[in-house]
C-alpha cells in the first residue's frame, strides 16, 4: 500500500475516509496513504464523497463547492468521458462489476496508473493486466 510512494493512484478507500472521521483508524490510514502517493480522483469518487457530505453531514452547497475545488486544485482529477463510459462497460462485462466501481475502474486504466485502492473492490484483483486493486485497511502479514 504504501510501500509505492511514487506511484500513481486513484484512492476510493472507504470513498470518503480521509474525509469523514467517523471510523479514525480507517481516517488515519487513508490520511497516511493520501499524503504518501500522488493521488488521482475520479470524478466518481468526487461525486460519492460529496453525495455523502451531503447525506450525511449536512454539507451545504457553498461547502460541496469549495469541496471540488479543492480536489482539482490539489489533485489529477480524471473526467468521465465516452472513452471512459465505454471501457466501464467492458470492464463491467469482463470482471462481473457494479456501474459504479467499472467506472472508477475504468479511470484508474485511463489515467495509466497501476494501483487502485479501494476497499469495496476484491483485494488483489488484476484488470487487464495492468491495474491492480489494494485494500488499504488489510493487515500486512
Amino acid at each position: 500500500m504504501i510501500t509505492y510512494p511514487t506511484a500513481s493512484s486513484i484512492p476510493t478507500s472507504g470513498r470518503y475516509a480521509f474525509v469523514e472521521a467517523g471510523d479514525s483508524s480507517k481516517s488515519a490510514i487513508a490520511s497516511k496513504l493520501i499524503t504518501a502517493i500522488e493521488p488521482v480522483i475520479s470524478t466518481q469518487v468526487i461525486n460519492e464523497v460529496c453525495v455523502n457530505l451531503l447525506r450525511q453531514v449536512s454539507f451545504s452547497e457553498d461547502q460541496v463547492a469549495e469541496l471540488v475545488e479543492a480536489f482539482y486544485g490539489k489533485y489529477r482529477v480524471v473526467e468521465l468521458g465516452r472513452v471512459a463510459i465505454l471501457t466501464a462497460s467492458r470492464l463491467r462485462k469482463a470482471y462481473s462489476l457494479s456501474f459504479w466501481d467499472s467506472t472508477i475502474a475504468s479511470a484508474a486504466l485511463n489515467a495509466s496508473v497501476s494501483l487502485l485502492y479501494s476497499e469495496d473492490m476484491q483485494h488483489g484483483m488484476l484488470f487487464e493486466g495492468s491495474l491492480q486493486v489494494r485494500n488499504p485497511f488489510i493487515a500486512k502479514g
